[in-house]
């Protein structure tokens, strides 16, 4: 005897939203405060990434340290990417807002 049992399924589909990333309308590259990375850590970072000149790496590395948060760039979002990329790959939070 075969017994045919029915499922009630309920199909929840992801979908993943881009940002425009042609769009000419400038976004800022904002750098979050953490508890792990040291300043040396972050304005070097900075530097290296973003190119800032000591002295403007280690004045938003201030703001994040004080205010939470520093918008460090601003740009289209394609140019901004792969500075966020970098940025994260050394361990620091960072969004494109």
């Amino acid at each position: 005897m075969v017994t045919t049992m029915e499922f009630d399924y309920e199909i929840e589909e992801l979908v993943e939203v881009l940002e425009d990333q042609d769009s000419d309308e400038f976004k800022d590259l904002v750098v979050h405060n953490d508890d792990f990375n040291t300043f040396e850590h972050v304005t070097n970072t900075l530097i290296k990434v973003c190119k800032h000149d000591v002295h403007q790496a280690e004045q938003c590395t201030y703001i994040v340290h004080y205010k939470g948060r520093c918008s460090v760039k601003k740009g289209p979002f394609n140019k901004l990417k792969p500075m966020k990329d970098g940025i994260t790959d050394a361990g620091i939070k960072a969004t494109i807002e």
